[in-house]
């Protein structure tokens, strides 16, 4: 997942001051003892402000849609045709509808910041803050959240993309004419078309997506750090574990992906229950094409999730290492 990408950035950071502070710590066997306090003092020490983390999220999250975004648009167009061939068009056509989301990049990232950031404060309050065994669990539930708070905005904007994603239909000339026409029709309930189905995507996509990542990143470091103690913070680590767990997360919510594209895509003043609601509309999908058809353009989702979400990881820590001493 992204901020819709988007992510676990502030975390991502933190995680890199205690890479630091880890691998100078275990290169003597006594201040192992210590490393803990030594952990708090350096993450005191290194505290990013609310303003830096927005900044560096907005700088991530921006690119990440401007890299992600043709393979992005090619998916909603297999999506909604049903077939791979004769959905690509000419490359210009690919960047249709990228107004929307990138102009809603530092919004959905500051609302991934506050809320993952709250959320984690609760639960340290709650558990044992330096407890090993609950961190994956955190990671998992406090993400979960983080999409529960960040679908208010995701959901209206993703709604204008993908109208403006499809080459058939009604032609529009931005996101403000589609909201024009979405507005005037159904009012701001229309805007949230396909709300339930896209809580559904977010909750337990970004649960997964913090979990597969802290996962894996903790992972890759312990297995290097056995043979090389001297190990520190690597960006090929970041970007590959974000890479990997953007790609794993898009696989196991796909099916809600497609019922969402679905639902935000038919006709704006349709109000027949097939077309609107997850239940019709995934059990007409699969009477009608069969439970495959749950999976299509799951291979170019997959191509654009590695990419998008391996960029976001380093391009944020790379901001923040230069936005830090000056903001």
């Amino acid at each position: 997942m992204e901020a819709q990408g988007t992510t676990n950035l502030s975390h991502s950071y933190h995680a890199l001051v205690q890479e630091e502070t880890i691998s100078n710590t275990i290169l003597n066997p006594t201040s192992i003892i210590h490393e803990r306090e030594i952990l708090s003092k350096a993450s005191d020490e290194k505290q990013v402000t609310t303003t830096q983390e927005l900044i560096a999220g907005g700088i991530a999250g921006s690119a990440s849609v401007v890299l992600g975004h043709p393979l992005d648009t090619i998916k909603v167009r297999i999506q909604t045709s049903g077939s791979s061939y004769g959905c690509i068009g000419s490359i210009p056509s690919l960047f249709r509808g990228m107004g929307a989301p990138l102009s809603s990049a530092v919004v959905v990232n500051a609302m991934i910041f506050s809320s993952f950031g709250f959320s984690s404060r609760l639960w340290e309050e709650s558990f044992d803050s330096k407890s090993k065994e609950l961190e994956l669990s955190k990671s998992i539930i406090c993400g979960g959240f983080a999409g529960l708070v960040q679908s208010i905005v995701v959901c209206p904007m993703e709604h204008l993309k993908c109208r403006l994603q499809l080459t058939s239909g009604p032609t529009y000339s931005g996101p403000l004419h589609v909201m024009s026409d979405v507005f005037k029709t159904s009012g701001i309930r229309g805007l949230y078309r396909g709300w339930c189905s896209t809580l559904w995507r977010e909750v337990p996509g970004f649960g997964l997506y913090f979990g597969f990542y802290d996962y894996t990143k903790n992972g890759i470091n312990s297995l290097v750090r056995y043979n090389d103690p001297s190990h520190d913070h690597s960006w090929v680590t970041s970007a590959f574990a974000g890479g990997i767990s953007g790609a794993l997360s898009w696989l196991f919510v796909y099916p809600m992906d497609i019922i969402k594209t679905k639902i935000q895509t038919a006709p704006v003043q349709s109000s027949n229950p097939t077309e609107s609601r997850i239940w019709y509309v995934g059990r007409s999908i699969v009477r009608k094409n069969g439970w495959r058809c749950l999976f299509n353009g799951v291979g170019i989702a997959i191509l654009r999730a590695f990419p998008v979400n391996a960029i976001i990881f380093p391009m944020y820590e790379l901001s923040l290492t230069y936005i830090a001493p000056h903001v």
